[in-house]
């Protein structure tokens, strides 16, 4: 099969998933696609080139906020994005649109 319907299915998610795991702290970028690698189960290998549009897109949007951490002896600054309360509302109406789709994809297959 085609990774073009994977990469399809895939990305109309992502915002959804980003916000999710910012809503539990603070992340910089690369902390960000590992979560993914490893809550995923791999299913979200996700490559810089992926992930910082979307950042970017959430922070023009108000959903999430970076803020540079200080450089401390060998540690080098890092942006961190920390979702906002408009973040956190567009989440919620996120999810919801997605238990939604998720369950009617289920009952279809399930026939």
């Amino acid at each position: 099969m085609n990774d073009k319907y994977e990469r399809q299915m895939k990305k109309g998610i992502l915002d959804m998933l980003v916000l999710k795991l910012l809503g539990q702290e603070p992340k910089y970028g690369y902390q960000i696609i590992q979560e993914m690698r490893e809550r995923g189960g791999e299913v979200f290998l996700l490559k810089d080139g992926t992930l910082y549009p979307i950042l970017y897109r959430l922070e023009e949007d108000g959903l999430v906020i970076g803020r540079w951490s200080e450089a401390e002896g060998k540690q080098v600054a890092r942006k961190y994005y920390e979702i906002t309360a408009a973040g956190r509302e567009a989440f919620g109406r996120m999810e919801t649109v997605w238990k939604n789709i998720s369950g009617g994809v289920e009952r279809i297959m399930e026939e």
